[in-house]
């Protein structure tokens, strides 16, 4: 029954995602670290996360902006790498309230509409993205700093989309040898799991698109937003192992 329910949300997550940006690590990670603990969700879930980004990647590689990924992606791949790095040093229940935090935080942005109007000069940008890298790596929980950091760069919505697919590759890539370095006998454990998560996000990236692209987009963020909410107060409640 739970891989039942990890096959829906990462179909969702999938399809989401291949609009958003990003949702992947967002909806699954909670959802595995009750089975899991956080530590070990966000570890197995890089690996769906990584093929359903590089299937987004080569969807829409037409369209990268490569000044922005040279210059933005490698200091938000280099905070994936120290966020990786800090992850194995911290207890599951502290990345747990932490993930909660920033799931919290992200809907409650989203809701508002807050999301949409913040605004990052170009250094403070840098920041910000070497942040939500820091962030991807630790709680595999990223997107929504890297895109509203990526608003200083003034890019349009096809390459905004990209450009942050492409970038949260280069996260990924950074951050997983270390994820195998440390917990590699945990997550073959789980092998199962991580199979049904990953082919549903493929499906998901591949017919989610066509489908969600009916919801008018004002309304399809807030559902999102509300749902990145209610998952990120269940995991403040229930913060897991």
């Amino acid at each position: 029954m739970f891989n039942l329910l990890v096959a829906l949300a990462a179909l969702v997550a999938g399809g989401i995602a291949s609009i958003a940006g990003f949702g992947i690590g967002s909806i699954l990670t909670p959802l595995l670290a009750v089975k899991l603990g956080t530590k070990l969700a966000v570890a197995a879930v890089s690996i769906p996360h990584f093929l359903g980004t590089a299937l987004r990647l080569f969807l829409t590689r037409q369209h990268v902006n490569k000044r922005v990924l040279w210059t933005f992606g490698v200091t938000s791949a280099a905070g994936g790498l120290l966020g990786a790095l800090l992850h194995t040093k911290v207890n599951s229940v502290a990345l747990s309230y932490l993930l909660a935090a920033l799931l919290i935080f992200a809907g409650l942005t989203g809701i508002t509409g807050l999301a949409s109007r913040i605004r990052f000069g170009r250094r403070s940008a840098w920041v910000a993205g070497a942040l939500s890298g820091v962030f991807g790596g630790l709680v595999g929980n990223q997107g929504g700093i890297r895109s509203a950091a990526m608003l200083a760069f003034d890019v349009p919505k096809e390459a905004f989309i990209a450009t942050a697919t492409a970038i949260a590759l280069a996260v990924d890539v950074a951050r997983m040898p270390v994820y195998a370095a440390s917990q590699a006998s945990q997550i073959a454990r789980v092998w199962p799991m991580i199979v049904i998560a990953t082919l549903s996000v493929i499906v998901g990236t591949l017919v989610g698109q066509p489908v969600l692209r009916r919801i008018p987009e004002a309304y399809f963020r807030r559902v999102v937003a509300a749902l990145i909410l209610a998952l990120g107060i269940a995991m403040l409640v229930h913060p897991g192992r």
